[in-house]
């Protein structure tokens, strides 16, 4: 796991990187369709980027609301403990901003993955979201 390096930046600092992983995960893998997957909230969102030696292989974004989205790891790196680290990045730098909790929109399949972090259901109410059924989750970083 040495080699994973997280950069965190605006938009036009990642948005390659992050562009590219979100394409192949969410357009290619899912079937999202590209006017739902780019929105305005990129351009003021911190970005992250894992990289495995040089090559991009996990995003994610934490929005200005406490919203944590667009969290994809490619296919090719999936099961090696990635996501976790990515998100644990993004708690800790939430904690550095003084943010209280964090809010995320889990696809319902993800649940466990993210309450292994400490995120909890909200109210149990699915929704869809691209035509995907997700649920809302929340992380208090009170007692992270």
């Amino acid at each position: 796991m040495s080699d994973f390096n997280i950069l965190s930046g605006h938009w036009n600092e990642l948005q390659h990187d992050a562009e590219l992983i979100r394409r192949h995960v969410f357009i290619q893998e899912q079937n999202i369709p590209e006017n739902e997957e780019w929105d305005d909230q990129d351009a003021i969102s911190l970005h992250f980027v894992v990289y495995d030696q040089n090559q991009a292989i996990a995003t994610a974004r934490l929005l200005e609301n406490n919203s944590i989205g667009r969290v994809a790891v490619l296919k090719s790196h999936r099961g090696l403990g990635i996501g976790k680290i990515l998100m644990l990045n993004i708690i800790q730098q939430a904690a550095k901003e003084q943010r209280t909790a964090l809010k995320l929109s889990a696809q319902v399949h993800a649940i466990p993955f993210y309450a292994g972090l400490g995120f909890a259901v909200q109210d149990g109410t699915e929704h869809l979201d691209c035509g995907i059924p997700h649920i809302d989750m929340t992380f208090s970083l009170k007692s992270a």
